[in-house]
C-alpha cells in the first residue's frame, strides 16, 4: 500500500523567512491558503491508497478528518523531520510499503503530479526525491520501505537525503516537477507565485494585500 503523508504545523509559526514582507497574520493566512491548495490537489489524486495528516494543529486535524483523511496527532512538534519520521515508522508498522511525504506549502501542485510520482516503480529498498526550484531542497520524497533512512529537511536537504540513502546502500531517483518545485519560503518565491499561481487560494490570499508594492520596496 502507498500512503501520502502531509505534515503541517501551526501556521502562526510558519514562513518566518517572509517576515520582511508579510505580517504574522498574513503569513498565517498564506500558510492556510496553501494547505487548501494542496488539499484540493490531493482530492483529484488516484494513486495514494491512504492520505495521512501528521500534525498537532487542531484546525488542520479537523479539516483532514472532514476530508476523510487519517490523522496522526502529535503531542508536540519538534521538527518536520521528526514528524515525518515518526509518522513513517507508524505507517510502516501498519503495513504500508511506500510513503510519499508532500509538504503543505506547494500551491501549484496538482493531483496528476502526485499520481505521476507514485506511478514511478521503485524497487525496495528505494527512494525518490523531487528537488526544490533552486535545486538544493527536497520538496517531495518517496521511500520504500517508509522508514528506510532518516529525514533531513532544511538547508541543503537534497544532498543530505542522498547521503542518508547512500549509508543504507540506496541510490535515489531524482524526479523533477516544476509545480512541486515551487514552495513558498522566500520573498522571491512570492513573485513566482504571483506570476504562476493565478486561481490558487494562495494567490487570492496575497491579492488582498499591497504585495506588489512591498516586493518592489524590497528590491530598492
Amino acid at each position: 500500500m502507498k500512503a501520502l503523508l502531509i505534515p503541517i504545523k501551526d501556521p502562526a509559526n510558519a514562513k518566518t523567512r517572509l517576515a520582511r514582507l508579510l505580517t504574522e497574520e498574513e503569513r498565517r493566512q498564506l500558510a492556510w491558503a496553501m494547505f487548501e491548495d494542496v488539499s484540493r490537489a490531493i482530492a483529484t489524486a488516484n494513486k495514494p491508497d491512504r492520505i495521512i495528516l501528521v500534525s498537532s494543529f487542531a484546525p488542520a486535524v479537523e479539516k483532514a478528518r472532514a476530508l476523510g483523511w487519517e490523522v496522526l496527532t502529535e503531542e508536540s512538534q519538534i521538527s518536520e523531520s521528526a514528524s515525518v519520521d515518526w509518522a513513517s515508522s507508524v505507517l510502516s508498522e501498519r503495513g504500508f510499503e511506500t510513503v510519499m511525504r508532500l509538504p503543505a506549502d506547494l500551491p501549484l501542485v496538482r493531483g496528476e503530479d502526485i499520481d505521476a510520482l507514485l506511478s514511478i516503480e521503485l524497487a525496495a529498498p528505494g527512494a525518490l526525491l523531487v528537488p526544490s526550484r533552486e535545486g538544493t531542497g527536497t520538496n517531495a520524497i518517496i521511500r520504500t520501505p517508509p522508514a528506510l533512512f532518516p529525514s533531513r529537511f532544511g538547508p541543503n536537504s537534497l544532498a543530505l537525503h542522498q547521503e542518508e540513502a547512500a549509508r543504507v546502500g540506496v541510490d535515489c531517483v531524482i524526479a523533477h516537477n516544476a509545480r512541486i518545485a515551487l514552495d513558498i519560503d522566500e520573498p522571491e518565491d512570492i513573485g513566482l507565485l504571483l506570476n504562476e499561481g493565478i486561481g490558487t487560494q494562495a494567490y487570492e490570499a496575497l491579492s488582498d494585500t499591497n504585495i506588489l508594492e512591498r516586493l518592489e520596496g524590497l528590491r530598492l
